[in-house]
């Protein structure tokens, strides 16, 4: 890991400015009743007390991550909660009896692992997280992020704990379509991921981008798979839900405008712009390629 003067996290750095500890407390008591309210759309005790628990198993794995001040913990938190959460929801409305609603659980079941053991082997690998540098530097920051992924768990997954927990009695036709749709927003993440990192596996592209396979389609053609298998998730739910509950339809866009706009594609555009921004394939390959919807032509 490179030891930069802002990565130190020694006694010194671990000193906050009483403002920014208000400021950061104050967001993550707000994160923390969204959470909650969020989860009260589903009109059901058991989510609520589902976004309970996801809540407070990332409070147990902040403290380890603040004692080593590591990062490694977070995404594996996040999806420990996305599999407790489909797992615990199931069993405590059908026991070990068989449902049709398992396939909506299975399908986070699937999602969370492939990603969560994706995301934990690259973290290895790499040694850090780049977002983490400074955030981890500031105890109640690092809480506040903690507190944000157990919102993102919590409303990404809401409209598939809500279904299950309804009961699902029959398949719907529609239920094939998003069956579909999250198999082909599924493979598209996964074949993504799996070519950027065997691009990265070739020492002569270790500081160069990827502009093959679906990388020339769009820029980042693995986060708009997970949009899309999130969007298919909602459909396979949307026959299950009813009244208020068809607010809990914002799981797919939730996770657009976080990926899009918070943590996923804004901050990677702007290091690659400051890595490459004054190369000419780079700026080539940027007029060239969708930022994030794929060009089909």
């Amino acid at each position: 890991m490179k030891k930069m003067k802002e990565d130190n996290v020694d006694g010194e750095d671990m000193k906050e400015k009483p403002k920014n500890i208000i400021i950061n407390l104050t967001i993550s008591i707000g994160v923390i009743l969204a959470t909650i309210a969020f989860a009260g759309l589903s009109g059901s005790d058991l989510v609520i007390k589902t976004a309970w628990y996801i809540l407070i198993i990332h409070w147990v794995a902040f403290v380890p991550a603040l004692i080593f001040k590591t990062e490694k913990f977070y995404d594996l938190t996040g999806s420990i909660c996305y599999a407790f959460g489909s797992v615990f929801v199931y069993y405590q409305t059908y026991g070990a009896t068989f449902s049709l609603s398992l396939f909506i659980s299975i399908a986070v079941l699937i999602w969370t692992i492939r990603l969560g053991s994706f995301l934990l082997k690259r973290v290895l690998d790499a040694g850090e997280d780049k977002r983490f540098r400074t955030i981890k530097t500031s105890p109640t920051q690092f809480f506040m992020t903690f507190n944000l992924s157990a919102l993102w768990v919590v409303i990404c997954s809401l409209c598939a704990l809500t279904a299950v927990s309804n009961g699902v009695l029959a398949v719907e036709p529609i239920f094939y379509l998003g069956l579909f749709i999250f198999i082909a927003g599924f493979s598209i993440e996964v074949i993504a991921d799996n070519q950027k990192t065997q691009f990265r596996a070739i020492p002569e592209n270790a500081n160069k981008f990827i502009t093959t396979g679906l990388w020339s389609a769009s820029r980042h053609p693995n986060y708009f798979g997970e949009v899309v298998l999130w969007a298919g998730i909602a459909i396979m739910s949307l026959p299950y839900l009813e009244g208020v509950q068809y607010w809990t339809l914002i799981s797919p866009i939730f996770s657009f405008v976080l990926i899009y706009f918070v943590s996923g594609v804004r901050m990677l555009e702007a290091r690659a712009n400051v890595k490459w921004g004054e190369n000419a394939e780079y700026q080539k390959y940027v007029k060239k390629t969708p930022v994030f919807f794929p060009k089909i032509f």
